[in-house]
């Protein structure tokens, strides 16, 4: 009972789950392939990693409620993390490709991609 009252959302705003599967759809339907969901190493974590034909695409997925702006909410220490988590991966698969870094703000009124955020 104590767990859900803290996790509990405000009426009407979107969990991290239903963000992230819109995300994806959006980016599926932009003619990108979803390579990779939730993407962990021990840096940090790519909410999706996707790819257009020539860019590797890491995308940072924020939700909001339209009270503030979510790119805030990537700050220099998120960004570091994703950076080294990118590095990572790029060395672990032996990638050479172009990439970016995106970010999708998903609302209840739709999504703003935002590219190269980094």
């Amino acid at each position: 009972m104590f767990f859900k009252f803290f996790t509990k959302k405000k009426e009407g705003t979107l969990s991290w789950r239903e963000a992230e599967e819109r995300a994806a759809r959006f980016l599926e339907k932009a003619a990108l392939k979803i390579i990779e969901r939730n993407y962990h190493s021990r840096f940090g974590e790519i909410d999706i990693i996707a790819e257009s034909k020539s860019i590797l695409h890491f995308v940072e997925v924020k939700a909001t409620s339209g009270d503030y702006d979510p790119l805030e909410r990537i700050t220099s220490s998120k960004m570091a993390k994703i950076q080294k988590t990118i590095e990572y991966y790029i060395l672990k698969n032996g990638i050479q490709k172009e990439y970016q870094i995106d970010a999708l703000i998903v609302t209840n009124s739709g999504i703003e991609w935002v590219r190269n955020i980094f």
